[in-house]
């Protein structure tokens, strides 16, 4: 239904973004390497796909044509939902996921919450010969610095669904052992732990 939103940033957090299109905010759910694309940006354009489901209608939000055609081809594996897929594509650049289905890498996708064996080799039969055909190049990573790190850290590894008090416990130690973490790394480090 909808291709891409662009407009003005009103709202922005590693989980979500609320882009002004000429007076009305659509809120869209963005993975963690859409978050650190967007950078300081004060506009932007994302790929969109909507959700329909019973209860909701939901948009995720992608900053390159590559990252929506990938989060895509996630979904179609059974199994794998849409929070799923954007929690694959939050741990793993869309180069590391295609690498690791093209290479039979089960390790990396089961390193993900949530991901178990079966639904890594499950991605990876389904998926292997379809990567293949997608146009994948390396994605630039830009630095996110923010002075409320452990706030917006917390906010979105709430959103993906952990409780406050196991995500504050993992975060506290993860702050004392990294030197000046981005948000993006506290996450993914986060996500590994939790």
């Amino acid at each position: 239904m909808y291709s891409f939103i662009s407009g003005k940033i009103a709202e922005k957090n590693p989980a979500y973004i609320v882009i002004d299109n000429h007076g009305i905010g659509y809120l869209i759910n963005i993975t963690l390497n859409t978050f650190t694309a967007i950078g300081e940006q004060s506009e932007v354009k994302l790929y969109v796909h909507l959700a329909i489901r019973e209860d909701a209608h939901v948009l995720y939000g992608f900053y390159t044509e590559e990252e929506r055609s990938l989060f895509l081809q996630l979904i179609t594996v059974s199994g794998v939902g849409c929070n799923t897929a954007r929690l694959i594509l939050s741990s793993l650049t869309v180069k590391e996921t295609v690498d690791a289905i093209m290479y039979n890498n089960t390790k990396a996708i089961q390193n993900v919450k949530g991901i178990g064996a079966k639904t890594a080799q499950r991605i990876i039969v389904d998926l292997h010969d379809k990567v293949a055909k997608l146009n994948i190049s390396d994605g630039e990573k830009t630095p996110a610095g923010y002075n409320t790190l452990k706030e917006e850290t917390l906010s979105a590894l709430m959103v993906l669904g952990f409780s406050r008090t196991s995500v504050e416990k993992v975060l506290d130690k993860l702050l004392t052992q990294l030197e000046n973490p981005s948000v993006e790394q506290l996450i993914k480090e986060a996500l590994r732990s939790l």
